[in-house]
């Protein structure tokens, strides 16, 4: 009895097209920072976040989601969330500040590599509608939008890459702590959503158009602040409850 030889396991290659184009803007932004282009590589490393949030969910649409996907999407993360922003802001300014430059860049890239290891090894366990810690590529968003509005307004003096280095260092320590984001993985391309949703959507897109480092800067550090905001809200939240149940009793 003759068996049929067995075909080698492959990868799919759609959404791992949009893991590589992710990679890819993400080396880009590393040159641009090395030539002095800042603001091509804050743009590349924004145009990462976006073939990184298509490549998952065309693998949920597509029914191709595999483990080989998810390390390979993890090491994309690492080149263009944590080591191309890291990169732009140490040489645009943090090199101007010597060992407190480099290590709060430092502390920022291994931030990152908890965050996706701890991430990695909670895919069955963690719930889909909130993160465990601040995503990377928000972290990277606030990081790369900041370097490029002070690029653009010329702000280069001591304060502002002070207030840059301790963004990172703020940054990195929201995404390993066990603050909870709302992860919006629940809406899915193919579900039905309100009107007023696609409206909200364009009016988004029209102002990022308008002043578009301002613009990002402001959506991605109002997600970093509402997990803090959210928890301790439900923290006082269950504390009045705690108390009203105490003083029925």
């Amino acid at each position: 009895m003759t068996t049929k030889p067995r075909r080698p396991r492959g990868i799919y290659l759609l959404p791992n097209l949009f893991t590589i184009g992710s990679i890819f803007a993400g080396f880009f932004a590393i040159v641009s920072s090395f030539k002095g282009n800042y603001d091509n590589a804050a743009i590349s490393i924004f145009i990462a976040m976006i073939m990184d949030t298509l490549d998952g969910k065309v693998a949920r649409l597509t029914n191709t989601m595999t483990s080989f996907g998810a390390e390979f999407d993890s090491m994309a993360d690492m080149v263009s969330f944590a080591v191309a922003p890291a990169f732009l802001a140490y040489t645009w300014g943090l090199s101007d500040l010597g060992k407190f430059g480099w290590i709060s860049a430092f502390i920022y890239t291994v931030a990152v590599a908890l965050r996706l290891a701890r991430f990695n090894t909670q895919l069955d366990s963690v719930g889909k509608r909130y993160f465990q810690g601040l995503p990377c590529p928000s972290a990277a968003a606030i990081v790369s939008s900041l370097v490029w509005i002070c690029h653009d307004l010329g702000f280069t003096n001591k304060t502002t890459m002070i207030t840059l280095a301790l963004t990172m260092i703020i940054v990195g320590i929201l995404m390993v702590s066990n603050i909870r984001y709302r992860s919006f993985k629940d809406a899915e391309l193919k579900d039905n959503i309100r009107f007023v949703v696609v409206l909200i959507m364009v009016l988004v897109i029209a102002l990022v158009s308008i002043d578009p480092e301002k613009v990002l800067f402001f959506i991605f550090a109002s997600y970093a602040l509402s997990g803090p905001i959210a928890t301790i809200w439900g923290l006082q939240q269950r504390k009045r409850l705690r108390k009203h149940s105490s003083s029925k009793t």
